[in-house]
């Protein structure tokens, strides 16, 4: 992905020069899904077992089956990494994750967005399993009642999706030659597609689609620390602050700072760290991770270290 950084609030995706800004997690994901891809799709279509294509035991194997008709537990990880086609898997890890994971990755970190990819897969799964067999029945079993495998990473692919929308709501989103939309009402409206598609007949996991969007909103909600988290979080500090004495005087200090004016409390070193990461985040809302210096760029490395 590359764009120009100049260009203030516009995301211009381009196919040409950004293969460098490829995070690590982003990376290995793309290489494990091409590999499976090639060795599994298109080598498993040239052998057989007792007359059966290997790609299809594939599928039956570590695609997503449904409740009762050859699920196992791994499969929830598995099916992230199979696709039917070439389209297919361009379309999840270009479009979807290349284009819009690779800021996500930089804010979060490489181990908090492996998370978020991985954990909203696995919701994307669940979904699927449990809702698929009361709203789109005909995606879960064939006419002769022989189980249909959910593959593909598009529930995974949501989530970034939705982070993206969260961590940059008004970022201009300017695909090729089509005109500019803002980062949330694009996903709103693939939300809004997804939603009134449910019960078609089409080969579209809607569901998985968007158990995962929903997982990606629960997701970055936690680590903003917006509801329905923030009274978890507030209990976690009460018990740090309860267990260590360093805490527990820093929070006699501003209780009793209190009745002071508060010009006569200045912010303490962790405050102004807190603020300073802040006012980077707000710049990457504005300008993208690009437009940052290298000295904010460090900050919100060290940053995130600490928080993984």
């Amino acid at each position: 992905m590359s764009y120009n950084s100049n260009q203030g609030n516009y995301y211009r995706p381009s196919m040409f020069g950004g293969f460098r800004f490829f995070p690590p997690v982003i990376k290995w994901l793309i290489t494990a899904n091409a590999a499976v891809f090639v060795i599994f799709r298109w080598g498993g279509q040239m052998y057989t077992i007792d007359g059966l294509r290997l790609d299809y035991l594939f599928d039956i194997y570590f695609g997503l089956m449904p409740l009762g008709h050859g699920f196992w537990l791994w499969q929830l990880i598995t099916y992230q990494f199979i696709h039917a086609d070439i389209l297919h898997i361009l379309f999840n890890m270009f479009f979807g994750l290349w284009m819009f994971g690779m800021e996500v990755e930089h804010v979060l970190g490489s181990r908090k967005f492996l998370a978020l990819y991985l954990t909203c897969g696995v919701v994307a799964g669940v979904s699927q399993l449990i809702l698929a067999p009361i709203l789109e029945p005909s995606s879960v079993v064939t006419a002769f009642g022989q189980g249909i495998p959910t593959i593909g990473a598009s529930g995974a692919v949501f989530g970034v999706l939705v982070a993206f929308a969260m961590m940059f709501p008004d970022r201009y989103i300017f695909l090729y030659f089509l005109l500019p939309i803002k980062a949330k009402y694009f996903v709103a409206i693939l939300i809004a597609i997804g939603i009134w598609s449910i019960g078609g007949h089409s080969a579209v996991a809607n569901l998985a689609h968007l158990g995962g969007a929903v997982m990606g909103f629960f997701f970055v909600s936690y680590l903003a620390h917006r509801f329905p988290f923030t009274m978890v979080d507030r209990v976690k500090w009460w018990f740090n602050a309860m267990t260590t004495k360093r805490q527990s005087d820093e929070y006699e200090h501003v209780v009793e700072a209190n009745v002071h004016d508060s010009k006569e409390n200045p912010m303490s070193e962790q405050e102004m760290h807190q603020k300073k990461i802040d006012e980077i985040l707000d710049k990457i809302s504005r300008g993208g991770y690009q437009s940052l210096s290298e000295e904010e760029k460090k900050i919100l490395f060290e940053a995130s270290k600490k928080l993984n």
